[in-house]
C-alpha cells in the first residue's frame, strides 16, 4: 500500500465540557478516496474540524505528510497542502466566483492561477458561465461546486470534502461524485471523504470508516462495508439514492 499521507492517532477533542471525538484512529493514504459515515452528530465534521486545526485535540496525534500538525494554528496546516470544502460550502457569498477562486489560489504561492482556472472550469463548467456572478446568488449545487474549486485552486495533496452531497438533487450529487472519481483518477488526488449519503461514499471509496458517537466502530473497502448488513441496515435502507 501507498505511504500515509495523513494519520490520525488515538484523538480526543471536545467543545468545552462536550467530548465529540473519543480516541480516534485513521489513515489516509496517498492516492486514496477514503470516507467516513455516520450518522448526524456522530463527529464526522469534528474530526474534519480538528484535522485544520479547529478546535485542537486534546490528546493524540495528526501526521500529515510527516509533520505533527496537531498543534499548529490552521494557515499553517493548510499551507502544508490540506484543501478542505467545508459543510455548508461558506462560500464568500459577496464575491464573485472569479474573486472565490483567486482567494484559493493565494493560500498556495506556487499556484499558476490561470492554468489552475483553466482545470476548475473544465471541471465545473457552470462555474464560467457564473464567472462575474455573486456566490450567494449560485444555487446550491454550484455553490458547492465553487466550494470545491476554490479548494482545489490551492493544489492541494489532500482534498477533504465535508457533506458534499447535502441538500443537492440526486443529478447534482452524481456529477459531484463523479468529478471526484476523476480527480482522484486523472489527478491522482488524495481525498477524505465525510458523507452522510453511504450509498455514493461507499461506492466511490477504495478505503472507509463508519463513526458512531466519536468512536469508529468499523472499517474496510468500500465494497466490503457496504455488504455488511449492519451498514446497509444503519444507513442504507430507504435511504439510498
Amino acid at each position: 500500500m501507498s505511504e500515509a499521507l495523513l494519520v490520525v492517532r488515538n484523538v480526543v477533542a471536545a467543545y468545552g465540557s462536550i467530548v465529540a471525538l473519543k480516541g480516534v484512529d485513521l489513515e489516509v493514504h496517498e492516492g486514496e478516496i477514503v470516507a467516513m459515515i455516520g450518522s448526524n452528530g456522530a463527529g464526522k465534521s469534528t474530526l474534519m474540524m480538528s484535522i485544520c486545526g479547529m478546535p485542537q485535540p486534546r490528546e493524540g496525534s495528526i501526521m500529515f505528510a510527516g509533520h505533527e500538525i496537531s498543534r499548529l494554528p490552521t494557515h499553517e496546516i493548510i499551507g502544508l497542502g490540506i484543501g478542505q470544502a467545508p459543510e455548508g460550502r461558506r462560500i464568500f457569498s459577496r464575491m464573485t466566483v472569479l474573486e472565490n477562486l483567486k482567494m484559493g489560489s493565494a493560500a498556495n504561492p506556487k499556484a499558476d492561477f490561470e492554468r489552475d482556472l483553466a482545470r476548475v472550469f473544465k471541471l465545473f463548467p457552470r462555474l464560467e458561465e457564473r464567472r462575474d456572478q455573486r456566490g450567494g446568488t449560485l444555487s446550491g449545487g454550484e455553490q458547492q461546486m465553487l466550494a470545491i474549486g476554490r479548494a482545489l485552486m490551492m493544489r492541494p495533496r489532500l482534498l477533504m470534502l465535508d457533506e458534499p452531497s447535502l441538500g443537492l438533487a440526486p443529478l447534482l450529487v452524481r456529477q459531484i461524485f463523479d468529478t471526484i472519481r476523476t480527480l482522484n483518477r486523472e489527478d491522482g488526488l488524495t481525498v477524505f471523504l465525510v458523507e452522510q449519503d453511504a450509498n455514493h461514499a461507499l461506492r466511490l471509496a477504495h478505503r472507509a470508516y463508519v463513526m458512531v458517537t466519536g468512536k469508529i466502530t468499523l472499517s474496510g473497502t468500500g465494497a466490503e462495508l457496504l455488504a455488511r448488513d449492519e451498514v446497509r441496515a444503519a444507513y442504507l435502507q430507504g435511504g439510498a439514492h
